[in-house]
């Protein structure tokens, strides 16, 4: 497995504020982790049924990647 695909540790994400401090409240990193595992089951489940339908795992790849760094902050910095 390359780096690429060996599964992402959520729990041993080390969460920063842009300021570079860390994000320290327990009860957001429990929030911070459950969403990212939604979005994992999510992602898996359209991965599954793509492929499923017949469609080339490497683009439906792309596509959720694609779509990840399109998604827009709608709180921008100062």
């Amino acid at each position: 497995m390359s780096n690429d695909t060996k599964p992402l540790d959520i729990n041993g994400i080390v969460w920063r504020q842009p300021d570079g401090e860390l994000v320290s409240c327990e009860e957001k990193l429990v929030l911070l982790c459950e969403n990212l595992e939604e979005i994992r089951q999510e992602c898996q489940d359209a991965l599954e049924d793509a492929v499923l339908m017949g469609c080339d795992e490497t683009q439906v790849r792309d596509v959720l990647e694609k779509l990840a760094r399109t998604i827009e902050n709608p709180y921008p910095q100062k």
